[in-house]
């Protein structure tokens, strides 16, 4: 079986970097503490861009900066233009653009247009003024139901937990008005039928593109616009932090203009890019974010979602390629981000969940697209347990302490030395606490052990950056025993896993690199191996 993903790129043009870049993830706060206060920043960042040159990284995708009250970990804009002094300041972003350039890295940053922070100037500005009025517009504000008003507007919940609206004191005292918020309360939706909303964000993307970034990662790129008449919905089926293709709350159809009118920007800075976070999972709708005139790319998240079987992976590559291949689009490969258990935990865990990550690091590095590295992958790192005290995820007050939420994949990440904070803070005590097993783990230990985690990534990566095999947009499917899977590039890359429980015979070619030592000339258990 063939799978192919055409270019939608004139052939006679070098195809733009970002069809096959290596994007790193930075989860600023967990990255790197200069000034000492336990939490990560942007001159962190810039001083470890040795160690992302090294590791052979194409772009940076910096996740929210922006200056923020941090309700939601920086998610809740107060500023779009300014960076929050928690990070530093546009000087030190100036310098980390111009810093991670003179290496050769793009720098892409996180744009959160669905919503604002409560503290933003526009939102206040609403509490100050009254119903219907420009202030009030730029957000969604309706009138509650039930007598006197104190029933939300319509039955949606938050993707957070508890409901989706929340109800304001007016100017004169009174109970008023309901703001719709789609995540936590202090996350206000805007009113994308304002033309005033498009134009600050036009503002938005200027200030930046002419600060020299590289591209943006859409926030919620399927959310932005509502339906009409804010429905009521069978909200049965309904999970925290999930939603379904019929969740009236995204993937409506005005969601494509707003798409076309920020590709039209980006268009006029040559070399920029717009990646979206699209939660759809039909093929067809996810497909139309990444049309010529909208997204460059959309992440796609089945490889992230399946488990570690050749079936479930298969199927998760199929459907992402054929995704892209109905409107000749990049493909998009990710195993986890900043809202994502790392790949290690859901694997199963410790040696196995290690050797496991180790295997889908080369199908995911083998594959043609782009791939995004959340940081902490390159080294193994599983998620943590952490004590009740120390969560901070809005998840966990929302759901009643239900549900844990997100903190367990963003613990900071171990540099050097043989206790915490293990060179991630010159100060005692980081943001999230850090496990004392880490030790084994750090940066420092990993690029001196050829077989570790870290030093498979580094081969893979100059690997995959210099030789031939890899290049053309298309997969041929190898017949293979149960529980695995061979694919070939066109390139003539050949990419085998065994996900079964013996080993298995290797197609017929040279042996380049594998993410476990071969058993008697064969590929063991939970490995993966490339040839040529």
């Amino acid at each position: 079986m063939s799978t192919t993903v055409e270019s939608s790129t004139d052939d006679t043009q070098p195809a733009p970097w970002w069809s096959d870049a290596i994007f790193y993830q930075v989860y600023p706060r967990s990255f790197a503490d200069a000034n000492g206060d336990g939490v990560g920043d942007l001159q962190g960042v810039q001083d470890k861009l040795g160690y992302l040159e090294l590791l052979g990284v194409s772009a940076l995708w910096l996740s929210p900066v922006m200056r923020s009250p941090m309700a939601d970990h920086g998610y809740d804009v107060s500023d779009p233009r300014d960076i929050d002094p928690l990070f530093g300041d546009l000087e030190t972003m100036d310098a980390l653009i111009d810093a991670a350039h003179d290496r050769q890295i793009k720098v892409t940053m996180d744009l959160v247009p669905n919503h604002t922070s409560v503290e933003h100037e526009w939102f206040q500005a609403a509490l100050r003024s009254s119903p219907g009025s420009p202030e009030r517009n730029r957000y969604i504000f309706r009138d509650g139901r039930g007598e006197s008003g104190s029933e939300p507007p319509n039955n949606w919940p938050s993707v957070f937990g508890g409901p989706a609206w929340t109800r304001i004191t007016e100017p004169d005292g009174q109970p008023g008005q309901w703001y719709l918020h789609i995540f936590a309360k202090e996350q206000p939706d805007l009113n994308w039928e304002n033309q005033e909303v498009a134009d600050d964000l036009t503002k938005t993307l200027r200030f930046w593109l002419d600060r020299g970034v590289d591209g943006f990662r859409i926030d919620v790129a399927h959310g932005m616009a509502k339906p009409d008449g804010l429905p009521d919905h069978d909200w049965k089926s309904n999970k925290l932090l999930q939603n379904t293709d019929d969740d009236p709350r995204f993937d409506n159809p005005a969601v494509h203009g707003i798409h076309r009118g920020i590709r039209k920007v980006l268009d006029e800075y040559p070399g920029t890019i717009a990646v979206g976070e699209i939660w759809v999972r039909d093929n067809k709708r996810f497909g139309d974010y990444i049309r010529p005139d909208e997204l460059h790319l959309g992440f796609n998240f089945r490889l992230a979602e399946a488990e570690f079987s050749a079936d479930e992976v298969r199927a998760a590559i199929e459907n992402s390629l054929d995704a892209v291949d109905q409107v000749g689009g990049t493909a998009t490969w990710t195993l986890s981000n900043h809202d994502v258990d790392r790949e290690v935990t859901r694997y199963g865990g410790g040696e196995i969940g290690t050797a496991r990550a180790r295997a889908m690091t080369l199908v995911e590095l083998a594959l043609p697209g782009a791939v995004f590295l959340y940081n902490g992958a390159e080294l193994g790192l599983p998620n943590v347990e952490l004590p009740d005290s120390a969560l901070q995820d809005p998840v966990w007050e929302r759901s009643g302490h239900t549900e844990r939420g997100r903190d367990g994949c963003r613990v900071p990440i171990p540099w050097e030395g043989t206790e915490p904070p293990f060179g991630f803070t010159a100060g005692e005590s980081t943001w999230l606490p850090m496990p004392d097993e880490w030790a084994a783990l750090t940066a420092e230990v990993q690029l001196e052990d050829v077989d570790s985690v870290l030093s498979l990534y580094r081969a893979a990566l100059e690997l995959r950056s210099f030789r031939p095999e890899f290049s053309g947009p298309g997969i041929d499917w190898y017949g293979s025993p149960s529980g695995c899977f061979a694919f070939r590039r066109d390139g003539g890359l050949i990419c085998a896993l065994n996900a079964s429980e013996e080993p298995i015979p290797l197609p017929p070619g040279e042996v380049l690199l594998n993410s476990a030592p071969l058993v008697d000339g064969q590929l063991p258990p939970n490995a993966a191996a490339w040839l040529i």
